[in-house]
């Protein structure tokens, strides 16, 4: 007679592990808020290091050019070397660039300190997700620190630029850089104390040349899809595009001919990774690819001061907040991918508000359809991460997280680009037919161009002139923006469908119980 199956016991976490996880979120902050750190300091940057118009740019772009290159790469680091370890090494990085951001004293030496905060940032981002799948045994308190990473990680972008802003009142610059070295400095006190170790005992030795080919994939199509977004079309951006396509066929190549590969193919294999995965791209496409134009409307259609503008956009940011840790406790007793499919859902209805957005619009329509939006997105993209992580292996963890926040990268870049696109095409259409006739050839290029170049030169015109260009400019870029909100609309529809139709037989286990038991069936 056979002994029936006792399942061994999962050891929940207690307060050692949460305490962990708050040491965790530190650098998560530090990482995601350096992405728009920069918006209030770039005047006081130009006028102490004078950059030039390519230099500023890259200030601004290497730190994530560098940060989406290497994700993928240091998440699959991580799992041989230690997590823990890969953690600290990136703390100390962060800190040292940090430092040297601060007292750069030539617009070159701000690139490399901006450089190596993103060596810095793609070390500790896969890390602190990886970590949290070690931590956390129990399926509900692994998705409910989940919930709490996306919160923290949507946040940081939202805070950067107010931060920033407060900061600089007060200081100089280069404090915007400084702030993260006490808590790097915590992390390094605190991580060998809190957080244990973690390397996959089979991996097998690193290979580089896959890192170098997925760094040769990356890096030039989201330079191609970002710049395109941002200049338009150009046979150079196309080219670049091109390239990366080509290195990513050589890089999944390599995967399935070498020994030790760098990502396990064979991760797609397993039931809902591959579909979660293209839910957090179409996710974060419709998130990133829209608030541009949110930012854009505070700004230069209501007239609003960065700072302001940056404190309105912490509003959406506190609904993901709200709605990360609801969503972890609704998967408890609906199928998540039908939750997914509402996060959509209510994200399309908050694009459906925006496409009713007028120039003269009062800003609380503005909030209510960005909130709603991204209470939608942030269902999706808190039920997608613990989908991704709970169906990896844990010795895979690390490689798992590194994919799914590189897909971000490129599903914001992308976004950026084609809705942006979209935007930029109509206001162009409308701006043209709209301006005042007589105007000098400069004033008319300009505004043709990009809004900002309609605000900068309306303030160069005389009176009524200037008004009629300004209110010609805004009218254009508000119908812009609504045919943006129109094509997030009919993306985050489909990824409705989509995402049910490929999620609703891939089953996690939802208890301790469930997580020691072996499951029978995705079905």
């Amino acid at each position: 007679m056979t002994a029936p199956f006792t399942p061994p016991a999962v050891v929940r976490a207690g307060r050692r592990e949460w305490t962990a996880l708050a040491v965790l979120l530190l650098p998560l902050l530090l990482v995601s808020m350096d992405v728009s750190v920069l918006y209030f300091a770039v005047p006081f940057i130009s006028r102490e290091l004078e950059p030039s118009a390519a230099e500023q740019l890259w200030i601004f772009d290497i730190y994530a050019f560098v940060l989406g290159g290497l994700l993928l790469t240091m998440g699959a680091l991580g799992d041989r070397i230690g997590r823990r370890r890969l953690l600290l090494t990136g703390a100390v990085a962060f800190g040292l660039a940090s430092a040297a951001a601060a007292y750069a004293t030539s617009p070159e030496m701000l690139i490399a300190a901006r450089a190596l905060l993103g060596l810095g940032g793609a070390t500790l981002m896969p890390s602190t997700l990886a970590l949290i799948r070690n931590l956390f045994h129990d399926p509900r308190q692994r998705a409910t620190a989940i919930a709490v990473w996306s919160a923290v990680m949507t946040g940081g972008v939202a805070v950067g630029p107010v931060l920033s802003g407060i900061l600089l009142e007060h200081f100089w610059w280069g404090s915007v850089f400084l702030v993260n070295l006490p808590v790097m400095a915590l992390l390094l006190v605190l991580g060998p104390l809190l957080i244990p170790e973690f390397k996959s005992p089979a991996a097998g030795r690193f290979d580089w040349p896959s890192a170098l080919l997925s760094l040769a994939a990356i890096l030039p199509a989201v330079y191609g899809i970002k710049e395109f977004a941002a200049e338009g079309y150009d046979l150079a951006y196309v080219l670049a595009l091109a390239v990366g396509v080509a290195f990513a066929l050589l890089f999944l190549h390599r995967q399935r001919t070498v020994a030790h590969p760098m990502l396990d193919l064979a991760l797609f294999r397993r039931p809902g990774f591959g579909a979660a995965l293209g839910t957090n791209l179409a996710a974060m496409f419709v998130m990133v690819g829209f608030a541009i134009f949110s930012t854009q409307y505070l700004q230069s259609v209501l007239g609003m001061s960065p700072l302001r503008a940056a404190l309105w956009s912490v509003l959406p940011a506190l609904v993901v907040g709200v709605a990360a840790p609801m969503s972890v406790q609704l998967a408890r007793r609906v199928n998540r991918a039908y939750l997914i499919g509402a996060g959509f859902t209510i994200a399309a209805c908050g694009f459906l508000v925006l496409t009713r957005l007028q120039a003269d619009s009062p800003l609380a329509f503005l909030l209510l359809g960005a909130s709603v939006y991204a209470l939608g997105v942030g269902v999706v993209m808190t039920l997608v991460t613990d989908l991704v992580v709970g169906t990896a292996p844990p010795e895979k963890a690390g490689t798992a997280s590194g994919l799914l926040e590189a897909g971000q990268e490129f599903g914001g870049a992308l976004g950026m680009a084609l809705l942006g696109s979209v935007g930029t095409a109509l206001y162009r259409h409308d701006v043209d037919g709209s301006l005042p006739s007589g105007l000098p050839a400069g004033v008319r290029e300009a505004a043709h161009e990009t809004l900002g170049g309609a605000v900068a030169t309306a303030d160069h015109l005389p009176g009524r002139t200037g008004e009629a260009v300004l209110s010609a400019a805004r009218e254009a870029f508000t119908h812009g923006m609504r045919g943006a909100a129109l094509a997030a609309f009919a993306v985050t529809l489909a990824a409705a469908v989509l995402s049910v139709r490929g999620l609703r037989h891939v089953r996690l286990p939802e208890t301790a119980e469930d997580a020691a038991t072996p499951q029978e069936s995705q079905k």
